[in-house]
């Protein structure tokens, strides 16, 4: 999906980016010079409430498996976002650049594993409660007057 746009502007790379929920209308990228291989290509940009332009954002140079093609790949990113904002630029400097954004699908999180209640851990700190205490129901599921039933307060309204 795409969301936003970087063109070259005055020799200057600008644009934004927006959703339902972002509205970023003043970005920059400013090329990062480094000898370090991991260093990104780019940071991103953008003036603050009070004007100061401050980092929000970087982008990694990538290359797509199929076609070969180049690609710019990051985040924006900042402490009043919920989260970052994966975002991938498409295109060249001198054509300028697409925003695209994609939600993660479930495998780039990992399988998801379970283990039974058999497997959970017990011992003196944990004990075979799993840490919620003893159970007040009997085998058949009443309300036993055993163990930590007995310790119940037939007063007390629920």
């Amino acid at each position: 999906m795409n969301i936003g746009e970087f063109n070259l502007k005055k020799g200057r790379v600008v644009g934004w980016i927006a959703t339902r929920t972002i509205d970023l209308p003043k970005l920059a990228l400013r090329p990062v010079e480094s000898e370090n291989e991991l260093a990104p290509a780019f940071e991103i940009i953008a003036p603050n409430v009070g004007g100061r332009v401050v980092q929000v954002g970087a982008l990694w140079e990538a290359v797509a498996k199929r076609t070969g093609e180049v690609f710019y790949q990051g985040n924006v990113d900042d402490p009043s976002m919920p989260e970052a904002l994966p975002i991938a630029l498409f295109g060249s400097i001198e054509e300028g650049f697409r925003v695209a954004w994609r939600r993660q699908e479930r495998d780039d999180f990992g399988p998801a594993v379970r283990t039974s209640r058999n497997d959970a851990p017990s011992g003196p700190s944990r004990g075979d409660d799993y840490g919620f205490g003893d159970s007040t129901a009997n085998e058949n599921g009443e309300l036993s007057t055993q163990g930590a039933a007995a310790d119940l307060d037939d007063e007390v309204q629920f």
